[in-house]
């Protein structure tokens, strides 16, 4: 087995990038079995005018339409920020293998805090989960988008 790499600094390229488009400051990774980078999203709400455009979502439908399959199982996912509720659930609904995520939501989240999407019976499938990954730049940034907006 080879050692852990985390793909957080991709994934806070993508939360850059979707700082840029003047959306959240959220990114994703989604990495295959092999290793390698399956697919990666940052956040298009605004955008696509689309509410469910998270980065999470919009990885999760890359990597699936790249592999031609509708569950990602043995994949990872590495995001900038806990996943709200419906991005637990498509989560949960892919199969992935492993979460790992930086910045906790206590607002808005549904892994740690919030409904735990993983905890419930209704839950077909949880991930191994990994939180605080680069979890100071990651809340950084969110932090400095919305203090800007203020």
């Amino acid at each position: 087995m080879s050692p852990f790499k985390s793909h957080m600094a991709t994934a806070l390229v993508e939360a850059e990038a979707a700082q840029a488009r003047g959306e959240v400051p959220v990114g994703a990774v989604i990495i295959g079995p092999d290793g390698a980078i399956l697919a990666q999203a940052g956040n298009r709400t605004r955008e696509l005018n689309d509410p469910t455009a998270h980065a999470e979502i919009l990885a999760i439908r890359a990597a699936c339409d790249l592999l031609g399959v509708e569950r990602l199982t043995g994949c990872d996912l590495y995001v900038t920020l806990e996943p709200c509720p419906m991005c637990a659930a498509a989560i949960a609904n892919a199969r992935i293998a492993r979460l790992y995520y930086g910045a906790s939501d206590p607002k808005s989240g549904g892994v740690s805090v919030g409904p735990r999407v993983f905890t419930h019976p209704q839950a077909h499938h949880v991930p191994e989960i990994y939180d605080g990954i680069d979890a100071n730049r990651c809340a950084e940034m969110l932090r400095a988008f919305f203090a800007a907006r203020r």
